[in-house]
């Protein structure tokens, strides 16, 4: 059962291409949602990562829940639309988490004005 890395890639193509294949224009664009939910979720670790490395301390920026609620809420609509409940019991819970966040904030801006 050696098969090498060329064989498994192939394999890997060959089940993207099938996969693809069997998708309408709708659901083609319910992926491409998808994908722009996770990709806005996975950028505010880098977001945090750079800001914090241009502080040299860990530091959240307002911008992590902007992206945060942003694509969690992206990601939750389409797992509303796939029907699937561990993207939904995932994201649904973060989405008040990211919500209370942002409105701690700007109560905190708003008292020090």
């Amino acid at each position: 059962m050696s098969h090498g890395l060329g064989y498994y890639l192939a394999h890997l193509i060959s089940q993207w291409q099938h996969y693809f294949d069997g998708m309408n224009k709708v659901e083609l664009i319910w992926l491409m949602v998808g994908l722009l939910g996770q990709s806005m979720f996975m950028m505010r670790f880098v977001v945090q990562w750079i800001h914090s490395e241009r502080h040299q301390k860990s530091v959240i920026p307002v911008s992590f829940w902007y992206l945060s609620l942003s694509g969690g809420l992206i990601v939750l609509a389409y797992g509303i639309h796939k029907v699937e409940p561990v993207i939904i019991l995932g994201q649904l819970p973060g989405t008040f988490v990211y919500i209370r966040n942002l409105m701690l904030i700007r109560r905190e801006k708003e008292s020090s004005i």
